[in-house]
């Protein structure tokens, strides 16, 4: 089929927040006391002085009575890509967006890889189980529930990590037992000016989007060979294109800019049938 490849081709707003009469603390805030020092309420709460300045965009060490201090500190922290993992998912496992995490990253499309790293930034580093606006307007009742809730969901987690971990082995051994080499990659898309969205065998990619299909080379990979691509999974060599010639393939993904991010890589892949 006729189709594209494409190859790889934040100032603070200064703000101090004051307020004109004394107020109770609340979570992750501290009200500042007339002898307080940006270092003593730093140590308070176990976090840096530079720290403490990010938080509140404050430019100097300057803090006055009555002013109010943001001391819940942003850590980062990276998030190994698992197999199944969406941008979604994760920002659900961590309390964030996804446009977050796209920012975060520079990520340009919601298409990830196994094994990828993605930075996070969290409050306090921590993993956050449930939604803050469910939980705020949860009644006292459900919040003393909330700690068994989040150890149930820790031990699903645990479980479902460790599940996959032991089918790891054996589908090293499938791959282990076809034919490994290593190929100079690309990616493609059916959306394009001229492209017609069906390969080579008649599968119908503008039809069926989520379809892992390769291009490859037929005197070098027979067409409906099924083939892992390291960082793309599973697939079926099931087009061809003009520039695919010996140990090159194009992969299929569902948007212009997916296959931009792609770019052209070094990848091993290995034949299964």
């Amino acid at each position: 089929m006729k189709k594209f490849i494409f190859t790889l081709g934040t100032t603070a707003i200064l703000s101090a927040g004051f307020v004109g009469a004394a107020s109770a603390s609340t979570s992750g805030t501290y009200h500042v006391e007339k002898g307080d020092t940006l270092w003593k309420v730093a140590q308070k709460h176990s976090v840096s002085v530079d720290e403490l300045k990010d938080a509140n965009n404050l430019t100097s060490n300057i803090i006055y009575p009555n002013q109010e201090l943001n001391v819940a500190t942003i850590k980062e922290m990276t998030h190994k890509v698992q197999q199944g993992n969406t941008l979604w998912s994760i920002s659900q496992q961590y309390g964030v967006t996804v446009d977050q995490i796209k920012e975060w990253n520079g990520l340009k499309s919601d298409l990830i890889y196994p094994g990828e790293q993605l930075k996070i930034q969290s409050p306090n580093g921590q993993a956050q189980q449930s939604s803050p606006s469910v939980a705020q307007a949860a009644p006292e009742t459900q919040q003393a529930q909330a700690p068994a809730e989040q150890a149930q969901k820790e031990q699903q987690q645990a479980q479902a990590e460790q599940a996959q971990k032991e089918q790891q082995p054996a589908e090293s051994s499938q791959q282990a037992s076809g034919k490994s080499m290593t190929v100079e990659a690309t990616a493609y898309t059916a959306n394009c000016a001229g492209c017609s969205g069906t390969t080579a065998t008649g599968v119908d990619l503008k039809a069926n989007p989520n379809q892992k299909v390769i291009a490859v080379d037929p005197s070098v990979i027979p067409l409906g060979s099924k083939v892992y691509v390291e960082g793309y999974g599973e697939a079926v060599a099931a087009d061809t294109g003009g520039a695919i010639k010996g140990n090159r393939i194009d992969v299929f993904v569902p948007s212009e800019g997916d296959a931009q991010q792609f770019g052209r890589k070094s990848v091993k892949i290995t034949v299964m049938n």
